[in-house]
Protein backbone atom coordinates (compact mmCIF):
# COMPACT_ATOMS: atom_id res chain seq x y z
CA UNK A 1 0.00 0.00 0.00
CA UNK A 2 2.51 2.21 0.67
CA UNK A 3 4.27 1.59 -2.95
CA UNK A 4 1.10 2.61 -4.23
CA UNK A 5 0.89 5.77 -2.76
CA UNK A 6 4.13 6.86 -3.17
CA UNK A 7 3.58 5.70 -7.00
CA UNK A 8 0.15 8.20 -6.95
CA UNK A 9 1.90 11.27 -5.85
CA UNK A 10 4.88 10.76 -8.03
CA UNK A 11 2.77 10.39 -10.93
CA UNK A 12 0.58 13.30 -10.19
CA UNK A 13 3.73 15.18 -9.61
CA UNK A 14 4.59 15.14 -13.59
CA UNK A 15 1.13 15.95 -14.75
CA UNK A 16 0.48 18.49 -12.23
CA UNK A 17 3.79 20.34 -13.75
CA UNK A 18 1.77 21.09 -16.99
CA UNK A 19 -1.28 21.98 -14.84
CA UNK A 20 -1.84 25.77 -13.58
CA UNK A 21 -2.90 26.92 -10.46
CA UNK A 22 -6.40 28.00 -10.36
CA UNK A 23 -5.21 31.75 -9.91
CA UNK A 24 -2.57 30.92 -12.62
CA UNK A 25 -5.57 29.89 -15.11
CA UNK A 26 -7.82 33.01 -14.07
CA UNK A 27 -5.06 34.87 -15.34
CA UNK A 28 -5.14 33.18 -18.53
CA UNK A 29 -8.79 32.82 -19.16
CA UNK A 30 -9.25 36.49 -18.50
CA UNK A 31 -6.50 37.15 -21.28
CA UNK A 32 -8.03 34.94 -23.79
CA UNK A 33 -11.28 37.06 -23.13
CA UNK A 34 -9.85 39.92 -23.37
CA UNK A 35 -8.08 39.15 -26.96
CA UNK A 36 -11.53 37.43 -27.94
CA UNK A 37 -13.56 40.18 -27.34
CA UNK A 38 -11.20 42.60 -28.89
CA UNK A 39 -9.45 40.83 -31.74
CA UNK A 40 -12.54 37.87 -32.53
CA UNK A 41 -15.62 39.45 -31.86
CA UNK A 42 -15.37 42.17 -34.60
CA UNK A 43 -14.29 40.35 -37.08
CA UNK A 44 -17.56 37.40 -36.18
CA UNK A 45 -19.95 40.32 -36.16
CA UNK A 46 -18.79 41.67 -39.46
CA UNK A 47 -18.61 38.60 -40.80
CA UNK A 48 -22.25 37.52 -39.96
CA UNK A 49 -23.49 40.82 -40.78
CA UNK A 50 -25.02 42.01 -36.77
CA UNK A 51 -23.82 45.24 -36.11
CA UNK A 52 -25.48 44.46 -32.41
CA UNK A 53 -25.70 41.71 -30.51
CA UNK A 54 -27.80 41.58 -26.77
CA UNK A 55 -27.56 38.58 -24.56
CA UNK A 56 -29.24 38.20 -21.29
CA UNK A 57 -29.38 35.81 -18.57
CA UNK A 58 -30.45 35.12 -14.97
CA UNK A 59 -28.25 34.20 -12.36
CA UNK A 60 -28.30 30.05 -12.54
CA UNK A 61 -29.79 30.23 -15.48
CA UNK A 62 -26.87 31.07 -17.81
CA UNK A 63 -27.19 31.71 -21.92
CA UNK A 64 -24.59 28.99 -22.82
CA UNK A 65 -23.05 31.59 -25.13
CA UNK A 66 -23.06 34.06 -21.97
CA UNK A 67 -21.89 31.43 -19.49
CA UNK A 68 -18.65 31.57 -21.73
CA UNK A 69 -17.90 35.08 -21.26
CA UNK A 70 -17.95 35.50 -17.57
CA UNK A 71 -14.68 36.60 -15.96
CA UNK A 72 -12.64 34.40 -14.57
CA UNK A 73 -13.58 34.96 -10.73
CA UNK A 74 -17.59 34.66 -11.71
CA UNK A 75 -18.99 31.36 -11.96
CA UNK A 76 -22.48 32.68 -12.40
CA UNK A 77 -24.25 35.46 -13.65
CA UNK A 78 -25.74 37.45 -11.30
CA UNK A 79 -29.39 38.56 -10.74
CA UNK A 80 -30.32 39.72 -14.48
CA UNK A 81 -27.24 40.04 -16.42
CA UNK A 82 -27.75 42.02 -20.01
CA UNK A 83 -24.50 42.51 -22.16
CA UNK A 84 -24.66 44.50 -25.38
CA UNK A 85 -22.23 44.32 -27.97
CA UNK A 86 -22.23 47.27 -30.74
CA UNK A 87 -20.17 46.86 -33.76
CA UNK A 88 -19.27 50.28 -35.78
CA UNK A 89 -17.24 49.17 -39.39
CA UNK A 90 -17.00 51.96 -40.35
CA UNK A 91 -14.84 53.29 -37.30
CA UNK A 92 -13.57 49.94 -36.71
CA UNK A 93 -14.77 49.92 -32.85
CA UNK A 94 -16.72 47.74 -31.05
CA UNK A 95 -18.38 48.94 -27.76
CA UNK A 96 -18.87 46.22 -24.77
CA UNK A 97 -21.37 47.42 -22.69
CA UNK A 98 -23.18 45.45 -19.46
CA UNK A 99 -26.77 46.78 -18.37
CA UNK A 100 -25.60 45.58 -14.84
CA UNK A 101 -24.75 47.56 -11.56
CA UNK A 102 -21.11 47.01 -11.96
CA UNK A 103 -18.40 45.97 -14.66
CA UNK A 104 -18.68 42.60 -16.08
CA UNK A 105 -15.27 41.91 -15.81
CA UNK A 106 -11.90 43.51 -16.26
CA UNK A 107 -13.41 43.60 -20.47
CA UNK A 108 -17.21 44.91 -20.07
CA UNK A 109 -17.78 48.13 -18.08
CA UNK A 110 -20.99 49.06 -16.87
CA UNK A 111 -23.24 51.40 -18.73
CA UNK A 112 -26.05 51.68 -16.31
CA UNK A 113 -26.54 53.81 -13.31
CA UNK A 114 -29.72 52.81 -11.33
CA UNK A 115 -29.94 56.08 -9.23
CA UNK A 116 -30.53 57.51 -12.77
CA UNK A 117 -32.57 54.99 -14.66
CA UNK A 118 -33.89 52.87 -11.95
CA UNK A 119 -35.41 50.48 -14.28
CA UNK A 120 -32.92 48.72 -15.94
CA UNK A 121 -34.63 47.69 -19.46
CA UNK A 122 -35.62 51.58 -20.17
CA UNK A 123 -31.43 51.80 -20.00
CA UNK A 124 -30.85 48.83 -22.12
CA UNK A 125 -33.77 50.66 -24.56
CA UNK A 126 -31.55 54.13 -24.44
CA UNK A 127 -28.32 52.37 -25.24
CA UNK A 128 -29.88 50.60 -28.20
CA UNK A 129 -31.64 53.94 -29.64
CA UNK A 130 -28.47 55.63 -28.90
CA UNK A 131 -26.30 53.53 -31.42
CA UNK A 132 -29.27 52.77 -33.89
CA UNK A 133 -28.31 49.35 -35.18
CA UNK A 134 -29.38 47.78 -38.18
CA UNK A 135 -30.21 44.37 -37.00
CA UNK A 136 -30.59 43.47 -33.27
CA UNK A 137 -29.26 39.85 -32.85
CA UNK A 138 -30.69 37.97 -30.19
CA UNK A 139 -29.47 34.13 -29.03
CA UNK A 140 -32.66 32.14 -30.84
CA UNK A 141 -32.28 29.02 -32.66
CA UNK A 142 -33.92 25.61 -33.84
CA UNK A 143 -31.30 23.57 -34.70
CA UNK A 144 -27.96 25.09 -32.30
CA UNK A 145 -29.16 24.12 -28.62
CA UNK A 146 -26.04 26.43 -27.67
CA UNK A 147 -27.14 28.98 -29.64
CA UNK A 148 -30.90 28.85 -28.00
CA UNK A 149 -30.33 30.74 -24.69
CA UNK A 150 -32.52 33.50 -24.55
CA UNK A 151 -35.56 32.04 -22.10
CA UNK A 152 -39.14 32.95 -22.83
CA UNK A 153 -39.45 35.08 -20.18
CA UNK A 154 -36.88 37.31 -20.89
CA UNK A 155 -37.66 37.74 -24.47
CA UNK A 156 -41.36 38.95 -23.65
CA UNK A 157 -40.18 41.31 -21.23
CA UNK A 158 -37.03 42.79 -24.05
CA UNK A 159 -39.71 42.70 -27.00
CA UNK A 160 -42.07 44.46 -24.59
CA UNK A 161 -39.68 47.20 -23.61
CA UNK A 162 -38.71 47.42 -27.40
CA UNK A 163 -39.80 50.48 -29.20
CA UNK A 164 -42.19 49.50 -31.57
CA UNK A 165 -40.46 51.08 -34.68
CA UNK A 166 -37.32 48.94 -33.86
CA UNK A 167 -39.23 45.77 -33.17
CA UNK A 168 -38.14 44.70 -37.37
CA UNK A 169 -34.85 44.91 -36.30
CA UNK A 170 -34.55 41.68 -33.90
CA UNK A 171 -32.69 38.75 -35.71
CA UNK A 172 -31.56 35.73 -34.51
CA UNK A 173 -27.79 36.20 -33.48
CA UNK A 174 -27.30 31.60 -34.27
CA UNK A 175 -24.53 32.45 -36.61
CA UNK A 176 -22.99 34.85 -35.00
CA UNK A 177 -23.56 32.62 -31.42
CA UNK A 178 -22.21 29.31 -32.71
CA UNK A 179 -19.47 31.47 -34.70
CA UNK A 180 -18.43 32.63 -31.20
CA UNK A 181 -18.46 29.13 -30.01
CA UNK A 182 -16.92 27.65 -32.90
CA UNK A 183 -14.25 29.92 -33.13
CA UNK A 184 -9.95 29.17 -31.85
CA UNK A 185 -7.34 31.80 -31.27
CA UNK A 186 -4.19 30.90 -31.95
CA UNK A 187 -3.45 31.22 -28.76
CA UNK A 188 -5.83 28.97 -27.54
CA UNK A 189 -4.35 26.36 -29.79
CA UNK A 190 -1.53 26.42 -28.08
CA UNK A 191 -3.23 25.08 -25.23
CA UNK A 192 -4.98 23.32 -26.86
CA UNK A 193 -2.05 21.11 -27.73
CA UNK A 194 -1.55 20.99 -24.04
CA UNK A 195 -4.88 19.72 -23.27
CA UNK A 196 -4.74 16.51 -25.68
CA UNK A 197 -1.51 16.01 -23.95
CA UNK A 198 -2.54 15.74 -20.78
CA UNK A 199 -5.66 13.60 -22.17
CA UNK A 200 -3.57 10.82 -24.28
CA UNK A 201 -1.02 10.65 -21.20
CA UNK A 202 -3.52 10.00 -19.02
CA UNK A 203 -5.23 7.49 -21.22
CA UNK A 204 -1.75 5.85 -21.94
CA UNK A 205 -1.51 5.04 -18.10
CA UNK A 206 -5.13 4.22 -17.72
CA UNK A 207 -4.26 1.25 -20.54
CA UNK A 208 -1.47 -0.18 -18.62
CA UNK A 209 -0.33 -2.42 -16.29
CA UNK A 210 0.16 -0.08 -13.69
CA UNK A 211 -3.66 0.43 -13.89
CA UNK A 212 -4.91 -3.19 -15.21
CA UNK A 213 -3.93 -6.07 -14.02
CA UNK A 214 -5.69 -9.23 -16.18
CA UNK A 215 -8.28 -11.80 -14.53
CA UNK A 216 -9.02 -9.05 -11.43
CA UNK A 217 -9.54 -5.62 -12.97
CA UNK A 218 -12.77 -4.85 -14.45
CA UNK A 219 -13.74 -2.07 -17.00
CA UNK A 220 -15.67 -0.52 -14.49
CA UNK A 221 -12.93 0.20 -12.25
CA UNK A 222 -10.48 1.75 -14.87
CA UNK A 223 -13.81 3.94 -16.03
CA UNK A 224 -13.49 5.15 -12.05
CA UNK A 225 -9.67 5.21 -12.02
CA UNK A 226 -9.72 7.82 -15.18
CA UNK A 227 -12.53 10.26 -13.03
CA UNK A 228 -10.05 10.12 -10.05
CA UNK A 229 -7.46 10.80 -11.80
CA UNK A 230 -8.86 13.92 -13.55
CA UNK A 231 -10.24 14.82 -9.90
CA UNK A 232 -6.50 14.30 -8.30
CA UNK A 233 -4.98 16.31 -11.08
CA UNK A 234 -7.31 19.36 -10.12
CA UNK A 235 -9.11 18.93 -13.37
CA UNK A 236 -12.85 17.86 -15.01
CA UNK A 237 -14.21 15.09 -16.90
CA UNK A 238 -17.29 16.86 -18.80
CA UNK A 239 -18.74 13.18 -19.20
CA UNK A 240 -18.22 10.22 -17.45
CA UNK A 241 -15.60 8.04 -18.88
CA UNK A 242 -16.57 4.49 -20.44
CA UNK A 243 -14.49 1.71 -20.82
CA UNK A 244 -15.34 -1.43 -23.15
CA UNK A 245 -14.09 -4.71 -24.15
CA UNK A 246 -15.07 -7.07 -27.42
CA UNK A 247 -13.10 -10.54 -27.53
CA UNK A 248 -13.75 -13.82 -29.87
CA UNK A 249 -16.52 -15.16 -27.93
CA UNK A 250 -18.60 -12.46 -27.70
CA UNK A 251 -20.60 -10.99 -30.67
CA UNK A 252 -20.73 -7.58 -31.61
CA UNK A 253 -23.24 -5.57 -30.21
CA UNK A 254 -25.40 -2.38 -31.65
CA UNK A 255 -24.21 1.15 -31.65
CA UNK A 256 -26.32 1.77 -28.50
CA UNK A 257 -24.35 -1.24 -26.68
CA UNK A 258 -21.18 0.58 -27.56
CA UNK A 259 -22.32 4.30 -26.83
CA UNK A 260 -25.26 3.47 -24.03
CA UNK A 261 -25.78 0.01 -22.66
CA UNK A 262 -22.54 -1.53 -22.16
CA UNK A 263 -22.14 -4.55 -19.73
CA UNK A 264 -20.37 -3.31 -16.72
CA UNK A 265 -17.52 -4.77 -14.45
CA UNK A 266 -16.34 -6.48 -17.24
CA UNK A 267 -13.34 -8.77 -15.94
CA UNK A 268 -10.13 -7.39 -18.57
CA UNK A 269 -8.40 -10.88 -19.71
CA UNK A 270 -5.86 -11.94 -21.73
CA UNK A 271 -7.10 -11.36 -25.30
CA UNK A 272 -9.41 -8.59 -25.48
CA UNK A 273 -9.56 -5.73 -27.33
CA UNK A 274 -10.27 -2.57 -25.08
CA UNK A 275 -11.97 0.85 -25.99
CA UNK A 276 -12.52 3.92 -23.77
CA UNK A 277 -14.29 6.90 -24.51
CA UNK A 278 -12.54 9.97 -22.08
CA UNK A 279 -12.40 13.75 -22.07
CA UNK A 280 -11.00 16.61 -19.56
CA UNK A 281 -12.34 20.23 -19.06
CA UNK A 282 -9.31 22.36 -18.77
CA UNK A 283 -8.88 26.59 -19.03
CA UNK A 284 -12.24 26.71 -20.82
CA UNK A 285 -11.56 23.73 -23.27
CA UNK A 286 -12.48 20.44 -23.83
CA UNK A 287 -10.92 17.26 -25.32
CA UNK A 288 -12.99 14.21 -26.37
CA UNK A 289 -10.53 11.08 -27.51
CA UNK A 290 -11.25 7.52 -27.83
CA UNK A 291 -8.44 5.03 -28.09
CA UNK A 292 -7.52 1.27 -27.85
CA UNK A 293 -5.59 -1.40 -26.11
CA UNK A 294 -5.19 -4.86 -26.35
CA UNK A 295 -4.38 -7.03 -23.42
CA UNK A 296 -1.34 -9.40 -24.44
CA UNK A 297 -1.96 -13.45 -24.23
CA UNK A 298 1.20 -15.47 -22.44
CA UNK A 299 4.18 -15.30 -24.48
CA UNK A 300 2.46 -12.28 -27.08
CA UNK A 301 4.91 -9.96 -27.92
CA UNK A 302 2.56 -8.23 -30.10
CA UNK A 303 -1.22 -7.55 -30.95
CA UNK A 304 -1.79 -10.26 -33.83
CA UNK A 305 -1.52 -9.15 -37.08
CA UNK A 306 -5.38 -9.64 -38.04
CA UNK A 307 -5.74 -7.07 -35.45
CA UNK A 308 -2.97 -4.74 -36.34
CA UNK A 309 -4.13 -4.89 -39.90
CA UNK A 310 -8.12 -3.61 -38.45
CA UNK A 311 -6.46 -0.60 -36.91
CA UNK A 312 -5.03 0.24 -39.78
CA UNK A 313 -8.34 0.51 -41.50
CA UNK A 314 -9.70 2.35 -38.92
CA UNK A 315 -6.66 5.45 -39.52
CA UNK A 316 -7.64 5.01 -43.12
CA UNK A 317 -11.13 5.97 -42.45
CA UNK A 318 -9.87 8.75 -40.37
CA UNK A 319 -7.39 9.98 -43.53
CA UNK A 320 -10.45 9.66 -45.85
CA UNK A 321 -12.72 11.71 -43.66
CA UNK A 322 -10.56 14.71 -42.85
CA UNK A 323 -9.09 14.83 -46.59
CA UNK A 324 -12.40 15.99 -47.48
CA UNK A 325 -12.25 18.90 -44.91
CA UNK A 326 -12.83 22.34 -46.77
CA UNK A 327 -14.10 25.58 -46.41
CA UNK A 328 -17.61 25.84 -46.96
CA UNK A 329 -18.65 22.19 -47.19
CA UNK A 330 -21.33 21.65 -45.42
CA UNK A 331 -21.59 18.98 -42.47
CA UNK A 332 -23.68 16.71 -44.56
CA UNK A 333 -21.38 17.42 -47.59
CA UNK A 334 -18.57 16.35 -45.73
CA UNK A 335 -20.18 13.42 -44.30
CA UNK A 336 -21.65 11.88 -47.59
CA UNK A 337 -18.95 12.22 -49.73
CA UNK A 338 -16.54 10.26 -47.18
CA UNK A 339 -18.75 7.56 -46.62
CA UNK A 340 -18.95 6.99 -50.10
CA UNK A 341 -14.92 7.35 -50.62
CA UNK A 342 -14.56 4.82 -47.83
CA UNK A 343 -17.13 2.38 -48.87
CA UNK A 344 -15.62 2.58 -52.61
CA UNK A 345 -12.59 0.81 -50.93
CA UNK A 346 -14.05 -1.79 -48.80
CA UNK A 347 -14.36 -0.57 -45.86
CA UNK A 348 -17.60 -0.73 -43.75
CA UNK A 349 -17.27 3.17 -42.02
CA UNK A 350 -19.71 5.48 -39.87
CA UNK A 351 -18.79 8.88 -38.79
CA UNK A 352 -20.06 10.93 -36.05
CA UNK A 353 -17.97 13.73 -35.93
CA UNK A 354 -19.02 16.93 -33.57
CA UNK A 355 -17.35 20.23 -33.11
CA UNK A 356 -15.38 20.62 -29.91
CA UNK A 357 -13.98 23.40 -27.88
CA UNK A 358 -15.99 25.59 -25.21
CA UNK A 359 -18.20 22.72 -25.14
CA UNK A 360 -17.83 19.40 -25.29
CA UNK A 361 -20.86 18.67 -27.99
CA UNK A 362 -20.18 22.15 -28.92
CA UNK A 363 -21.71 23.71 -31.63
CA UNK A 364 -20.48 24.13 -35.68
CA UNK A 365 -21.30 21.52 -38.31
CA UNK A 366 -22.70 18.22 -37.40
CA UNK A 367 -21.05 15.94 -39.37
CA UNK A 368 -23.37 12.55 -39.30
CA UNK A 369 -24.31 11.07 -35.99
CA UNK A 370 -24.64 6.91 -35.45
CA UNK A 371 -28.12 6.61 -35.84
CA UNK A 372 -27.78 9.41 -38.88
CA UNK A 373 -25.80 8.40 -41.30
CA UNK A 374 -27.69 9.78 -44.16
CA UNK A 375 -27.00 13.71 -42.89
CA UNK A 376 -28.19 15.60 -40.21
CA UNK A 377 -30.81 18.41 -40.90
CA UNK A 378 -30.13 21.57 -39.98
CA UNK A 379 -26.87 21.57 -37.75
CA UNK A 380 -25.65 19.25 -40.50
CA UNK A 381 -26.18 22.17 -42.98
CA UNK A 382 -23.66 24.61 -41.19
CA UNK A 383 -20.70 24.60 -43.25
CA UNK A 384 -17.16 24.22 -42.37
CA UNK A 385 -15.16 27.27 -41.41
CA UNK A 386 -11.42 27.90 -40.58
CA UNK A 387 -10.34 27.91 -37.10
CA UNK A 388 -12.59 25.58 -35.74
CA UNK A 389 -11.56 21.89 -33.65
CA UNK A 390 -13.69 18.47 -33.96
CA UNK A 391 -13.66 15.21 -32.11
CA UNK A 392 -13.19 13.09 -35.19
CA UNK A 393 -15.57 10.33 -34.38
CA UNK A 394 -16.07 7.55 -36.30
CA UNK A 395 -15.49 3.60 -36.53
CA UNK A 396 -15.28 0.90 -38.88
CA UNK A 397 -16.60 -2.55 -39.09
CA UNK A 398 -14.18 -5.28 -39.72
CA UNK A 399 -14.84 -9.19 -39.57
CA UNK A 400 -12.31 -11.26 -37.78
CA UNK A 401 -12.26 -15.14 -39.31
CA UNK A 402 -10.06 -16.20 -36.28
CA UNK A 403 -12.81 -14.65 -34.16
CA UNK A 404 -15.40 -15.67 -35.59
CA UNK A 405 -17.23 -12.52 -35.52
CA UNK A 406 -17.14 -8.56 -36.34
CA UNK A 407 -15.25 -6.13 -34.39
CA UNK A 408 -15.43 -2.54 -34.46
CA UNK A 409 -12.41 -0.01 -34.29
CA UNK A 410 -13.71 3.10 -33.12
CA UNK A 411 -11.60 6.19 -32.69
CA UNK A 412 -11.75 10.03 -31.58
CA UNK A 413 -9.32 12.44 -31.72
CA UNK A 414 -9.15 16.20 -31.59
CA UNK A 415 -8.72 17.68 -34.76
CA UNK A 416 -8.40 21.48 -36.04
CA UNK A 417 -9.24 23.04 -39.20
CA UNK A 418 -7.35 26.11 -40.13
CA UNK A 419 -6.57 28.07 -43.11
CA UNK A 420 -3.54 25.64 -44.23
CA UNK A 421 -6.46 22.61 -43.68
CA UNK A 422 -7.02 20.15 -41.04
CA UNK A 423 -3.94 18.41 -38.69
CA UNK A 424 -4.62 16.84 -35.44
CA UNK A 425 -4.31 18.49 -32.12
CA UNK A 426 -1.74 16.58 -30.66
CA UNK A 427 -1.42 13.75 -32.86
CA UNK A 428 -3.75 10.78 -33.03
CA UNK A 429 -3.17 6.86 -32.23
CA UNK A 430 -1.54 5.15 -34.99
CA UNK A 431 -0.84 1.49 -33.29
CA UNK A 432 -2.70 -0.70 -30.59
CA UNK A 433 -1.63 0.21 -26.91
CA UNK A 434 -0.33 -3.13 -25.20
CA UNK A 435 -0.78 -4.36 -21.48
CA UNK A 436 1.41 -5.00 -20.55
CA UNK A 437 3.50 -2.77 -22.20
CA UNK A 438 6.17 -4.41 -24.74
CA UNK A 439 9.49 -4.59 -23.27
CA UNK A 440 12.85 -5.75 -25.08
CA UNK A 441 14.55 -8.55 -22.63
CA UNK A 442 17.92 -9.48 -23.36
CA UNK A 443 19.33 -12.38 -21.92
CA UNK A 444 22.89 -12.01 -19.86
Amino acid sequence: MKKLIIFLIFTIQIHAQQILSEKERAVVIDEILADRFNNLLPELMDRTDIDMWILISREYNEDPVLKTMLPATWLNARRRTIILFYRNKAKNTIDKLAVARYNFGDNISSAWDKDKEPNQWKRLMELIEERNPKNIGLNFSTHFNISDGLDKTDYDEFMQYLPKKLKSKVVSAEKLATAWIETRTPREMVIYRQLVDITHDIIAEAFSEKVITAGITTTTDVEWWLRQKVTSLGLDTWFHPSVDVQRSNEVLGSHIFSFDDRTENMTVLPGDLLHCDFGITYLRLNTDCQELAYMLKPNETEPPIYLQNAFADGNTVQDIFTSNFETGKTGNQILLKSLEEAKAQGLRPAIYTHPLGSYGHSSGPTIGMWDAQGGVQGAGDYPLYPNTVYAIELNTTVNIPQWKRDIRIMFEEVGFYGENGFRYVNGRQSKLLTIPRIKNHQGN
